[in-house]
């Protein structure tokens, strides 16, 4: 049974398995990397270049995570949370909210 039955029950949670910086640096940087490739693959039209994404966004993470982190990601119980999870971190982390 999912222990979360919101998001924002879930995002502190989150933030919590992502304490170590280096953990955030590099999901952000894969974040990055991931809407790059997106632009270029709709840029070009080369839809192929779609396949980067989950290598350029889940590997940065999980370097992230069992390198630096030392734990579990979170996408391994709650896929879709962790996904928006990503975002809402590279969005805060932007603007600022999040340090990075």
């Amino acid at each position: 049974m999912n222990r979360y039955q919101t998001f924002r029950e879930f995002y502190p949670f989150y933030l919590s398995q992502h304490e170590d910086l280096t953990c955030r640096r590099l999901h952000v940087v894969g974040s990055v990397l991931v809407l790059g490739v997106v632009a270029a693959a709709v840029l070009t039209a080369n839809w192929w270049l779609l396949l980067l994404a989950p290598l350029f966004g889940y590997g940065f993470a999980w370097v992230g995570h069992f390198r630096f982190e030392k734990n579990r990601p979170a996408t391994f119980e709650y896929p879709l949370y962790s996904f928006m999870g990503d975002w809402v971190m590279l969005w805060q982390s932007l603007t600022g909210k999040l340090r990075v």
